[in-house]
């Protein structure tokens, strides 16, 4: 997927793969890249700076974690980032929705 296409959207995504469960970045990656079947496959440099940004303004928190003798940063939903998650989520869908009603083929309506 092109760059442009997701831009503006990435934030709604990481929100929602964490509101699944607290992650570190490299889990955050390859869960972007399953639940959307290889089509948000994203390298670091575009993830992490995000992940960074998002526990900034307060929609994240992480906490440093030793697992298997490797040091990982754990990232997970504030309140603020739920309530951020929940307005994105609704605004998808309206715009979503929309497009779909524009370019779905429906039929022009008719004027008598």
């Amino acid at each position: 997927m092109k760059s442009q296409q997701l831009k503006g959207h990435l934030d709604l995504l990481l929100l929602a793969v964490l509101a699944e469960g607290d992650n570190h970045g490299y889990a955050v990656i390859e869960g972007l890249r399953v639940r959307s079947a290889d089509v948000f496959d994203l390298p670091d440099g575009t993830v992490y700076p995000a992940l960074h940004r998002l526990e900034e303004s307060g929609h994240l928190r992480s906490n440093w974690t030793t697992v298997e003798g490797r040091r990982r940063r754990i990232y997970k939903l504030t309140p603020k980032g739920r309530k951020a998650l929940s307005e994105q989520r609704h605004s998808w869908t309206t715009f979503s929705n929309a497009v779909s009603r524009v370019v779905g083929g429906a039929p022009w309506p008719t004027t008598a």
